[in-house]
Protein backbone atom coordinates (compact mmCIF):
# COMPACT_ATOMS: atom_id res chain seq x y z
CA UNK A 1 0.00 0.00 0.00
CA UNK A 2 1.31 3.44 -0.94
CA UNK A 3 1.54 5.75 2.04
CA UNK A 4 0.12 9.27 2.03
CA UNK A 5 2.28 11.16 4.54
CA UNK A 6 1.11 14.63 3.48
CA UNK A 7 -2.58 13.83 3.86
CA UNK A 8 -1.98 11.98 7.11
CA UNK A 9 -0.17 15.03 8.49
CA UNK A 10 -3.00 17.34 7.41
CA UNK A 11 -5.60 15.19 9.18
CA UNK A 12 -3.49 14.90 12.35
CA UNK A 13 -3.00 18.65 12.49
CA UNK A 14 -6.71 19.31 11.90
CA UNK A 15 -7.70 16.87 14.66
CA UNK A 16 -5.56 18.84 17.12
CA UNK A 17 -7.35 22.07 16.21
CA UNK A 18 -10.95 21.07 15.58
CA UNK A 19 -13.49 19.01 17.46
CA UNK A 20 -14.90 17.66 14.18
CA UNK A 21 -12.87 17.10 11.00
CA UNK A 22 -14.61 16.38 7.69
CA UNK A 23 -12.60 14.46 5.11
CA UNK A 24 -14.47 14.98 1.84
CA UNK A 25 -13.88 13.71 -1.67
CA UNK A 26 -15.30 11.46 -4.36
CA UNK A 27 -15.62 7.72 -3.92
CA UNK A 28 -12.48 5.66 -4.45
CA UNK A 29 -10.11 8.54 -3.68
CA UNK A 30 -8.80 6.82 -0.54
CA UNK A 31 -10.77 8.40 2.31
CA UNK A 32 -11.62 5.11 4.02
CA UNK A 33 -8.08 3.74 3.74
CA UNK A 34 -6.72 6.94 5.25
CA UNK A 35 -9.24 6.95 8.11
CA UNK A 36 -8.45 3.35 8.98
CA UNK A 37 -4.89 4.38 9.75
CA UNK A 38 -6.35 6.34 12.67
CA UNK A 39 -9.10 3.93 13.80
CA UNK A 40 -9.24 0.25 12.70
CA UNK A 41 -12.52 -0.87 11.10
CA UNK A 42 -13.18 -3.46 13.83
CA UNK A 43 -13.03 -0.82 16.56
CA UNK A 44 -16.25 0.20 18.36
CA UNK A 45 -15.25 3.78 17.42
CA UNK A 46 -15.59 3.07 13.67
CA UNK A 47 -18.95 3.42 11.89
CA UNK A 48 -19.44 2.68 8.19
CA UNK A 49 -22.88 4.01 7.34
CA UNK A 50 -23.13 1.68 4.34
CA UNK A 51 -22.68 -1.34 6.65
CA UNK A 52 -25.93 -2.72 8.11
CA UNK A 53 -24.12 -3.57 11.35
CA UNK A 54 -23.03 0.03 11.86
CA UNK A 55 -26.52 1.26 11.05
CA UNK A 56 -27.95 -1.17 13.61
CA UNK A 57 -25.54 0.15 16.24
CA UNK A 58 -26.83 3.65 15.50
CA UNK A 59 -30.49 2.75 15.99
CA UNK A 60 -30.26 4.92 19.12
CA UNK A 61 -27.51 7.38 18.14
CA UNK A 62 -27.12 9.15 21.46
CA UNK A 63 -26.70 5.90 23.39
CA UNK A 64 -24.21 4.64 20.77
CA UNK A 65 -22.02 7.75 20.49
CA UNK A 66 -22.11 9.49 23.87
CA UNK A 67 -20.06 6.87 25.81
CA UNK A 68 -17.24 6.70 23.23
CA UNK A 69 -13.82 8.12 24.00
CA UNK A 70 -10.92 9.15 21.78
CA UNK A 71 -11.34 9.47 18.02
CA UNK A 72 -14.61 8.37 16.41
CA UNK A 73 -14.76 7.77 12.63
CA UNK A 74 -18.05 8.00 10.72
CA UNK A 75 -17.75 6.94 7.07
CA UNK A 76 -20.31 8.00 4.39
CA UNK A 77 -21.84 10.53 6.77
CA UNK A 78 -24.08 11.97 4.03
CA UNK A 79 -26.30 8.89 4.49
CA UNK A 80 -27.30 10.08 7.98
CA UNK A 81 -27.65 13.89 7.95
CA UNK A 82 -29.83 13.57 11.04
CA UNK A 83 -26.63 12.91 13.03
CA UNK A 84 -25.26 16.44 12.58
CA UNK A 85 -27.29 18.03 15.43
CA UNK A 86 -26.15 15.26 17.78
CA UNK A 87 -22.53 15.72 16.69
CA UNK A 88 -22.83 19.42 17.56
CA UNK A 89 -23.99 18.53 21.08
CA UNK A 90 -21.26 15.93 21.56
CA UNK A 91 -18.59 18.27 20.22
CA UNK A 92 -19.57 20.96 22.74
CA UNK A 93 -18.94 18.85 25.83
CA UNK A 94 -16.40 20.06 28.38
CA UNK A 95 -14.07 18.37 28.95
CA UNK A 96 -14.14 16.89 25.46
CA UNK A 97 -14.05 13.07 25.65
CA UNK A 98 -14.15 12.39 21.89
CA UNK A 99 -13.35 14.02 18.58
CA UNK A 100 -14.99 13.04 15.31
CA UNK A 101 -13.53 12.32 11.89
CA UNK A 102 -16.41 12.26 9.40
CA UNK A 103 -16.00 11.04 5.84
CA UNK A 104 -18.27 11.82 2.95
CA UNK A 105 -18.62 11.95 -0.79
CA UNK A 106 -18.51 15.68 -1.42
CA UNK A 107 -22.19 16.47 -1.73
CA UNK A 108 -23.08 20.17 -1.68
CA UNK A 109 -25.95 19.36 0.68
CA UNK A 110 -23.51 17.70 3.06
CA UNK A 111 -21.25 20.74 3.05
CA UNK A 112 -24.20 23.03 3.68
CA UNK A 113 -25.59 20.88 6.48
CA UNK A 114 -22.25 20.52 8.25
CA UNK A 115 -21.30 24.18 7.94
CA UNK A 116 -24.64 25.33 9.36
CA UNK A 117 -24.92 22.78 12.18
CA UNK A 118 -21.24 22.55 13.14
CA UNK A 119 -20.18 26.15 12.48
CA UNK A 120 -17.06 26.96 14.47
CA UNK A 121 -16.51 23.32 15.37
CA UNK A 122 -15.57 21.69 12.05
CA UNK A 123 -12.53 21.80 9.78
CA UNK A 124 -12.85 20.44 6.25
CA UNK A 125 -10.11 18.68 4.29
CA UNK A 126 -10.54 17.79 0.61
CA UNK A 127 -8.96 14.50 -0.47
CA UNK A 128 -8.32 14.15 -4.19
CA UNK A 129 -6.14 11.11 -4.69
CA UNK A 130 -2.39 10.55 -4.62
CA UNK A 131 -0.13 13.60 -4.62
CA UNK A 132 2.99 13.89 -6.76
CA UNK A 133 4.78 15.18 -3.66
CA UNK A 134 4.26 11.79 -2.00
CA UNK A 135 4.93 9.65 -5.09
CA UNK A 136 8.20 11.30 -6.12
CA UNK A 137 9.59 12.71 -9.37
CA UNK A 138 10.03 9.28 -10.99
CA UNK A 139 6.26 8.75 -10.86
CA UNK A 140 5.37 11.99 -12.65
CA UNK A 141 4.63 10.60 -16.13
CA UNK A 142 2.54 7.72 -14.78
CA UNK A 143 0.72 10.02 -12.35
CA UNK A 144 -0.11 12.52 -15.09
CA UNK A 145 -1.38 9.80 -17.42
CA UNK A 146 -3.40 7.78 -14.91
CA UNK A 147 -4.39 10.45 -12.38
CA UNK A 148 -4.46 10.23 -8.62
CA UNK A 149 -7.25 7.73 -7.89
CA UNK A 150 -5.46 4.88 -6.10
CA UNK A 151 -6.93 1.99 -8.14
CA UNK A 152 -6.27 3.82 -11.42
CA UNK A 153 -2.70 4.69 -10.48
CA UNK A 154 -1.77 1.22 -9.15
CA UNK A 155 -3.45 -0.81 -11.93
CA UNK A 156 -1.26 -3.52 -13.44
CA UNK A 157 -1.30 -2.13 -16.99
CA UNK A 158 -2.30 1.07 -18.77
CA UNK A 159 -5.25 -0.80 -20.30
CA UNK A 160 -6.41 -1.91 -16.85
CA UNK A 161 -6.11 1.64 -15.56
CA UNK A 162 -8.12 3.06 -18.45
CA UNK A 163 -10.80 0.40 -17.99
CA UNK A 164 -11.09 1.29 -14.31
CA UNK A 165 -11.39 5.02 -15.06
CA UNK A 166 -14.07 4.44 -17.69
CA UNK A 167 -16.05 2.30 -15.27
CA UNK A 168 -15.62 4.93 -12.57
CA UNK A 169 -17.05 7.62 -14.85
CA UNK A 170 -20.14 5.54 -15.55
CA UNK A 171 -20.65 4.47 -11.95
CA UNK A 172 -20.15 7.96 -10.59
CA UNK A 173 -22.78 9.46 -12.87
CA UNK A 174 -25.28 6.59 -12.80
CA UNK A 175 -25.08 5.56 -9.14
CA UNK A 176 -23.07 7.88 -6.90
CA UNK A 177 -24.61 11.20 -7.96
CA UNK A 178 -28.22 9.92 -7.65
CA UNK A 179 -27.37 8.67 -4.15
CA UNK A 180 -26.38 12.25 -3.32
CA UNK A 181 -29.79 13.49 -4.42
CA UNK A 182 -28.87 14.58 -7.96
CA UNK A 183 -31.82 14.13 -10.32
CA UNK A 184 -30.20 15.30 -13.57
CA UNK A 185 -30.34 12.55 -16.26
CA UNK A 186 -27.09 10.57 -16.49
CA UNK A 187 -26.91 10.99 -20.28
CA UNK A 188 -27.04 14.78 -19.98
CA UNK A 189 -24.33 14.87 -17.31
CA UNK A 190 -22.08 12.52 -19.29
CA UNK A 191 -22.37 14.73 -22.38
CA UNK A 192 -21.66 17.83 -20.31
CA UNK A 193 -18.62 16.24 -18.62
CA UNK A 194 -17.23 15.16 -22.01
CA UNK A 195 -17.67 18.69 -23.36
CA UNK A 196 -15.92 20.19 -20.34
CA UNK A 197 -13.00 17.84 -21.10
CA UNK A 198 -12.72 19.43 -24.55
CA UNK A 199 -12.87 22.91 -22.95
CA UNK A 200 -10.31 21.91 -20.30
CA UNK A 201 -7.96 24.82 -19.57
CA UNK A 202 -10.10 27.37 -21.43
CA UNK A 203 -12.19 30.35 -20.37
CA UNK A 204 -15.73 29.32 -19.45
CA UNK A 205 -18.27 30.15 -22.15
CA UNK A 206 -21.74 29.22 -20.92
CA UNK A 207 -23.48 30.37 -24.10
CA UNK A 208 -21.34 28.14 -26.30
CA UNK A 209 -21.87 25.03 -24.18
CA UNK A 210 -25.58 25.76 -23.83
CA UNK A 211 -25.96 25.88 -27.61
CA UNK A 212 -24.01 22.64 -28.03
CA UNK A 213 -26.16 20.85 -25.43
CA UNK A 214 -29.43 22.47 -26.56
CA UNK A 215 -30.20 23.78 -23.07
CA UNK A 216 -30.28 27.25 -21.54
CA UNK A 217 -27.30 28.94 -19.87
CA UNK A 218 -28.70 28.59 -16.36
CA UNK A 219 -28.90 24.81 -16.83
CA UNK A 220 -25.29 24.65 -17.98
CA UNK A 221 -24.30 26.80 -15.01
CA UNK A 222 -26.11 24.38 -12.68
CA UNK A 223 -24.28 21.42 -14.22
CA UNK A 224 -20.93 23.16 -13.76
CA UNK A 225 -21.63 24.06 -10.13
CA UNK A 226 -22.68 20.48 -9.45
CA UNK A 227 -19.53 18.95 -10.92
CA UNK A 228 -17.39 21.50 -9.08
CA UNK A 229 -19.21 20.70 -5.85
CA UNK A 230 -18.28 17.03 -6.07
CA UNK A 231 -14.61 17.82 -6.84
CA UNK A 232 -14.74 16.61 -10.43
CA UNK A 233 -14.32 20.01 -12.12
CA UNK A 234 -12.38 23.05 -10.97
CA UNK A 235 -13.59 26.56 -11.62
CA UNK A 236 -10.53 28.80 -11.30
CA UNK A 237 -11.80 32.35 -10.76
CA UNK A 238 -10.29 35.33 -12.59
CA UNK A 239 -8.34 38.05 -10.81
CA UNK A 240 -9.06 41.54 -11.95
CA UNK A 241 -8.21 44.96 -10.55
CA UNK A 242 -8.03 48.49 -11.82
CA UNK A 243 -5.01 48.28 -14.13
CA UNK A 244 -6.34 50.38 -16.97
CA UNK A 245 -6.63 47.21 -19.08
CA UNK A 246 -9.56 45.10 -20.23
CA UNK A 247 -9.30 41.94 -18.18
CA UNK A 248 -11.01 38.57 -18.50
CA UNK A 249 -13.78 38.17 -15.92
CA UNK A 250 -14.98 34.61 -16.58
CA UNK A 251 -13.49 31.54 -14.84
CA UNK A 252 -11.26 28.89 -16.34
CA UNK A 253 -12.48 25.30 -16.15
CA UNK A 254 -10.49 22.12 -15.63
CA UNK A 255 -11.25 18.44 -15.13
CA UNK A 256 -9.49 18.07 -11.80
CA UNK A 257 -8.09 14.56 -12.21
CA UNK A 258 -5.82 14.17 -15.25
CA UNK A 259 -6.58 10.46 -15.50
CA UNK A 260 -10.31 11.11 -15.78
CA UNK A 261 -9.61 13.85 -18.34
CA UNK A 262 -7.67 11.38 -20.49
CA UNK A 263 -10.44 8.78 -20.15
CA UNK A 264 -13.04 11.34 -21.25
CA UNK A 265 -10.84 12.19 -24.26
CA UNK A 266 -10.35 8.49 -25.08
CA UNK A 267 -6.60 8.52 -24.37
CA UNK A 268 -5.12 5.39 -22.85
CA UNK A 269 -1.34 5.67 -23.34
CA UNK A 270 1.33 8.30 -22.86
CA UNK A 271 1.95 8.30 -26.63
CA UNK A 272 -1.73 9.04 -27.33
CA UNK A 273 -1.68 11.90 -24.84
CA UNK A 274 1.53 13.33 -26.32
CA UNK A 275 0.01 13.47 -29.82
CA UNK A 276 -3.37 14.87 -28.78
CA UNK A 277 -4.22 18.57 -29.38
CA UNK A 278 -5.09 18.93 -25.66
CA UNK A 279 -1.69 17.75 -24.42
CA UNK A 280 -0.61 21.25 -23.39
CA UNK A 281 -3.89 21.94 -21.62
CA UNK A 282 -3.72 18.53 -19.94
CA UNK A 283 -0.27 19.27 -18.55
CA UNK A 284 -1.39 22.74 -17.43
CA UNK A 285 -4.36 21.32 -15.51
CA UNK A 286 -2.24 18.59 -13.95
CA UNK A 287 0.39 21.12 -12.81
CA UNK A 288 -2.26 23.53 -11.51
CA UNK A 289 -3.79 20.81 -9.32
CA UNK A 290 -0.44 19.66 -7.92
CA UNK A 291 0.68 23.23 -7.21
CA UNK A 292 -2.57 24.02 -5.39
CA UNK A 293 -2.32 20.83 -3.34
CA UNK A 294 1.26 21.65 -2.36
CA UNK A 295 1.01 25.39 -1.69
CA UNK A 296 -2.49 25.42 -0.13
CA UNK A 297 -2.77 29.16 -0.80
CA UNK A 298 -5.08 31.55 0.97
CA UNK A 299 -6.59 32.42 -2.43
CA UNK A 300 -5.95 31.26 -6.00
CA UNK A 301 -6.86 32.88 -9.32
CA UNK A 302 -5.80 33.06 -12.94
CA UNK A 303 -5.25 36.37 -14.71
CA UNK A 304 -5.70 37.35 -18.34
CA UNK A 305 -6.23 40.49 -20.38
CA UNK A 306 -7.99 40.88 -23.71
CA UNK A 307 -4.62 41.95 -25.16
CA UNK A 308 -3.22 38.46 -24.64
CA UNK A 309 -1.25 38.75 -21.39
CA UNK A 310 -2.04 35.96 -18.95
CA UNK A 311 -0.89 34.07 -15.88
CA UNK A 312 -1.94 30.49 -15.12
CA UNK A 313 -1.99 30.96 -11.34
CA UNK A 314 -1.92 33.99 -9.08
CA UNK A 315 -1.53 32.72 -5.52
CA UNK A 316 -1.93 34.74 -2.35
CA UNK A 317 -0.02 33.12 0.49
CA UNK A 318 0.95 34.73 3.80
CA UNK A 319 0.64 38.22 2.35
CA UNK A 320 2.75 37.46 -0.73
CA UNK A 321 1.79 37.36 -4.41
CA UNK A 322 3.18 34.32 -6.18
CA UNK A 323 2.78 33.82 -9.91
CA UNK A 324 2.94 30.36 -11.48
CA UNK A 325 3.15 29.54 -15.17
CA UNK A 326 2.73 25.90 -16.27
CA UNK A 327 4.71 25.10 -19.40
CA UNK A 328 5.08 21.74 -21.12
CA UNK A 329 8.36 22.61 -22.79
CA UNK A 330 11.94 21.33 -22.70
CA UNK A 331 13.37 24.75 -21.78
CA UNK A 332 10.85 27.51 -21.02
CA UNK A 333 11.97 31.07 -21.68
CA UNK A 334 10.90 34.48 -20.39
CA UNK A 335 7.97 35.73 -22.45
CA UNK A 336 6.46 39.21 -22.87
CA UNK A 337 3.34 37.92 -21.07
CA UNK A 338 5.43 37.01 -18.02
CA UNK A 339 7.03 40.47 -17.97
CA UNK A 340 3.60 42.11 -18.10
CA UNK A 341 2.30 39.90 -15.28
CA UNK A 342 5.34 40.65 -13.12
CA UNK A 343 4.89 44.40 -13.52
CA UNK A 344 1.11 44.73 -13.52
CA UNK A 345 0.40 42.29 -10.71
CA UNK A 346 3.42 43.32 -8.60
CA UNK A 347 4.44 39.71 -8.07
CA UNK A 348 6.88 38.86 -5.30
CA UNK A 349 8.07 35.90 -7.37
CA UNK A 350 7.21 34.08 -10.57
CA UNK A 351 7.83 30.36 -10.96
CA UNK A 352 7.60 28.55 -14.28
CA UNK A 353 6.90 24.87 -13.59
CA UNK A 354 7.67 22.32 -16.27
CA UNK A 355 8.14 18.53 -16.61
CA UNK A 356 11.95 18.70 -16.81
CA UNK A 357 14.56 18.09 -14.10
CA UNK A 358 16.76 21.21 -14.14
CA UNK A 359 16.17 24.44 -12.24
CA UNK A 360 17.44 27.73 -13.68
CA UNK A 361 16.85 31.46 -13.42
CA UNK A 362 15.27 33.60 -16.15
CA UNK A 363 15.38 37.01 -14.46
CA UNK A 364 15.22 38.61 -11.05
CA UNK A 365 12.55 36.76 -9.02
CA UNK A 366 11.76 34.53 -12.03
CA UNK A 367 12.88 30.90 -12.10
CA UNK A 368 12.09 27.74 -14.05
CA UNK A 369 11.43 24.93 -11.58
CA UNK A 370 10.68 21.22 -12.20
CA UNK A 371 7.16 20.48 -11.02
CA UNK A 372 8.33 17.64 -8.78
CA UNK A 373 10.83 19.95 -7.08
CA UNK A 374 8.27 22.75 -6.68
CA UNK A 375 5.65 20.58 -4.96
CA UNK A 376 8.21 19.02 -2.62
CA UNK A 377 9.60 22.42 -1.61
CA UNK A 378 6.26 23.78 -0.41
Amino acid sequence: MLTRPTDLALVRAALKRARVVALLGPRQCGKTTLARQFVPPDSPNYFDLEDPRSLARLAEPDNALRPLRGLVVMDEIQRRPDLFPLLRVLADRRPLPARFLILGSAAPDLLKQSSETLAGRIETIALEGFRLADLGAAAQTRHWLRGGFPLAYTARTEADSLAWRRQFLSTFIERDLPQLGVTIPAVALRRFWSMVAHYHGQIWNAAELARALAVNESTVRRYLDLMAGVFMVRQLPPWFENLGKRQVKAPKVYVRDSGLLHALLGLGTALEVAHHPKVGASWEGYAVEEVLKAVRPDDAYFWATHNGAELDLLLFKDGRRIGVECKRADAPVLTPSMRVALADLKLDELRVVYPGDQRYSLAKNVAVVPLAEFVNAK
